[in-house]
């Protein structure tokens, strides 16, 4: 990790000692490390301690006069913001993790985590009921979709005498988490465009009704966080989903297969890389109705005459850039490789990614799914079932690949 500059949060805990062991051990590593606490923090370990350790002060107030000049104070939550290459923060008790999820920022940590634009890992700590409990969980799952990566506690006992999970890990354990982050992969996208399309679109029948499909987007939105936290520039196009925005990605939000048209042909000629993975409709209403269509009697039947959206994909192929990856989705029910090998050819795609929906393999809605890849040159690789952000980098170490 030499040169790697880090940002190092302590909230309040009695863990908050063994951050100190671990600022230690990260500039041991040949980490650059800078060190802010919360004032909680700083009833269990003295601010002093952390500049011993890193050679730097510890930024702990807002607006704390030392021997900062009058640009830096007004600054200084963006200059360290914008520093870093990592922040850790480390333990990470509910309360701050209750305000890093919904965007809270009353003091200098916090708002330092809504301005940092690089990965941001959080190390929850605390005791073992408030862990379990239904809110620290959504909360935790809130800044799992926005891209923030999550060291799992250990489990033992706490300070209360309580056994469970919500322990600090061992340092050791947590330097071998943020190595891995730091070995370069998060790195080999950085300054490339990456444009991802997600979610389904709906067609409107009338005002109220539409033609639709089941995908929760949570796929393409994985490929987002994953190119995002490898650096690189990514532009989300996106149906109508219930999905958190991932963390420096730029989004745009649409509804119907022309809107998503129009907004992938706009971007698709500046990008590197394209991820194709949105569920487009292929069909919408001719005329759909400009009032909500009346209930008819029992015996009546409603006809609508359906006509073709336009074929994104396709259009994507011939005008996007020369030299950039074009990646295509497609989901079958039924002879999965083989139809995936016939619209990759026929799209003239880099690469396809195929998800078979199964009874065991239910991909919309799920975390987990099983797909395979499948290259222009033929080749086949099966993955067994994963975490969709694990297929997501999956996915984009093949593209890494394939651009070399």
């Amino acid at each position: 990790m030499r040169g790697t500059k880090i940002l190092l949060g302590v909230t309040g805990g009695i863990a908050a000692y063994k951050s100190a062991y671990l600022a230690r051990e990260l500039v041991r590593a040949g980490a650059d490390v800078h060190v802010v606490m919360t004032e909680a923090a700083a009833e269990f370990v003295q601010p002093l301690t952390f500049s011993a350790l890193t050679r730097h002060p510890v930024a702990l107030e807002m607006w704390h006069r030392d021997q900062s000049t009058e640009s830096e104070i007004g600054t200084r939550h963006i200059h360290l913001a914008t520093w870093c290459d990592i922040m850790l923060i480390a333990p990470a008790s509910a309360n701050t993790i209750a305000k890093v999820a919904h965007g809270l920022s009353d003091n200098l940590l916090t708002v330092l985590a809504l301005a940092c634009r690089r990965p941001l890992v959080v190390a929850p700590t605390m005791d073992a009921d408030m862990y379990l409990n239904d809110v620290t969980q959504q909360n935790l799952g809130v800044l799992r979709q926005r891209g923030v990566d999550i060291i799992p506690p250990a489990i033992g006992e706490h300070a209360s005498g309580l056994m469970g999970p919500g322990r600090l890990p061992d340092v050791e354990v947590i330097i071998e988490f943020v190595r891995k982050l730091v070995d370069g992969r998060h790195e080999d996208l950085r300054k490339k465009r990456v444009l991802v399309t997600a979610g389904p679109t709906y067609e409107p029948i009338d005002p109220v009704r539409f033609i639709g499909n089941r995908s929760s987007g949570k796929m393409g939105f994985a490929i987002a966080t994953a190119a995002a936290k490898r650096g690189a520039d990514v532009t989300l196009v996106t149906g109508p989903v219930h999905l958190e925005t991932p963390r420096t990605v730029d989004r745009i939000d649409v509804e119907t297969a022309h809107e998503m048209h129009r907004a992938v042909l706009a971007a698709a000629k500046k990008q590197d890389v394209i991820i194709m993975a949105a569920a487009v409709s292929d069909y919408r209403p001719s005329k759909p109705s400009g009032q909500k269509m009346k209930k008819m009697s029992a015996e009546a039947a409603l006809d609508l005459h359906l006509v073709t959206t336009p074929d994104i994909l396709a259009e994507v192929g011939r005008v996007r850039r020369r030299g950039s990856v074009l990646v295509g989705f497609a989901l079958e029910t039924e002879n999965a490789l083989e139809n995936g090998r016939a619209k990759l050819t026929k799209k003239q795609l880099d690469l396809i990614v195929v998800n078979a929906a199964t009874k065991d393999n239910p991909v919309f809605g799920s975390d987990r799914n099983t797909v395979a890849f499948i290259d222009h040159a033929g080749h086949v690789d099966e993955l067994p079932a994963m975490e969709k952000i694990e297929v997501a980098h999956r996915l984009l170490d093949r593209i890494v690949a394939l651009r070399a």
